[in-house]
């Protein structure tokens, strides 16, 4: 494994948690984890990766080792936490970004909010969510209010090898030596020797907002920058999306990843083969080969 630097720093005031690698003159890339996961995630991808770069991962705030918020968590908040993070490593440039899932759509949005800082942006089985009509408006704040009456709590796992099966539980793809690595960053082993999950419980809870595509789209066509769409062949995104017509799976599974697609500039699209939507560590050579084409232009 490459070794990775380990970094505290305040944006926004809030302490985050940020792994580095690479020589710091190197290009930069910044790179951003998705829900449930932290930065160490990105590791095997990072060990794929043919060029010398200087990579720069946070652990989103409520992941990780960086702080928990107080009163739940804002997708905004994590777009201004990007920009803080930029700011902080790469002030004045123009810089690449890569997210997956959740940083996936974090990236977008920033691309499409500050144009001129990013050089060029790629999302992994990172297309949005699915569109929520404005009638949906009122379940959706009440789900959220009874939500915030229950305690919320992650249950404890055994030990950190129980935490590695159930990862590989969620990923069968997952290789035994690279969910050990996972778990070693994704939980903390308390003084009895169980494990329990680094990350805010507070991340379950529903959100109590719509989602509103067209806005969406306006902001993706808001991008100068070149887009990447990295899709994993065997991943339930596109689905979950509900972009796809019934009985079209037989002639085109990525229909509404396309549409989606279009509303953005000169998007292109590559298919990663044998991968799910962790297809950061089910096929990091692939990824990295994606990654690495786009971004020599």
């Amino acid at each position: 494994m490459k070794p990775a630097g380990s970094n505290t720093i305040a944006l926004r005031g809030l302490d985050h948690h940020v792994l580095t690698w690479g020589d710091p003159a190197a290009p930069k890339l910044f790179l951003l984890h998705g829900w449930m996961d932290v930065a160490a995630s990105f590791q095997f991808l990072v060990d794929a990766l043919a060029g010398e770069w200087r990579v720069i991962a946070p652990d989103l705030r409520g992941y990780g080792r960086s702080a928990w918020q107080p009163q739940g968590y804002w997708f905004p908040d994590y777009v201004a936490d990007l920009e803080a993070l930029a700011d902080a490593f790469a002030p004045g440039e123009a810089i690449n970004l890569v997210g997956h899932s959740l940083g996936g759509n974090i990236v977008m949005h920033y691309a499409g909010a500050r144009p001129a800082r990013v050089r060029r942006v790629v999302s992994l089985d990172g297309f949005g969510i699915p569109h929520e009509a404005p009638a949906e408006a009122p379940r959706k704040f009440s789900e959220w209010l009874d939500a915030l009456r229950a305690p919320l709590v992650f249950a404890s796992y055994r030990d950190l090898d129980a935490v590695a099966d159930r990862l590989q539980k969620n990923n069968p793809r997952l290789a035994r030596d690279r969910a050990l690595h996972i778990a070693r960053h994704w939980a903390d082993v308390g003084p009895d020797g169980t494990a329990r999950l680094n990350s805010d419980p507070r991340h379950k809870l529903p959100f109590p907002t719509v989602y509103r595509l067209e806005e969406v789209y306006a902001v993706w066509r808001a991008i100068e920058a070149p887009v990447l769409w990295v899709a994993a062949a065997d991943s339930y995104i596109p689905r979950w999306l509900g972009d796809h017509p019934e009985g079209e799976g037989a002639v085109d599974s990525l229909a509404g990843v396309r549409r989606r697609l279009a509303h953005i500039r000169g998007g292109r699209l590559v298919v990663i083969d044998d991968a799910g939507h962790m297809l950061h560590h089910d096929r990091p050579d692939a990824v990295a080969r994606a990654i690495e084409s786009f971004l020599a232009g």
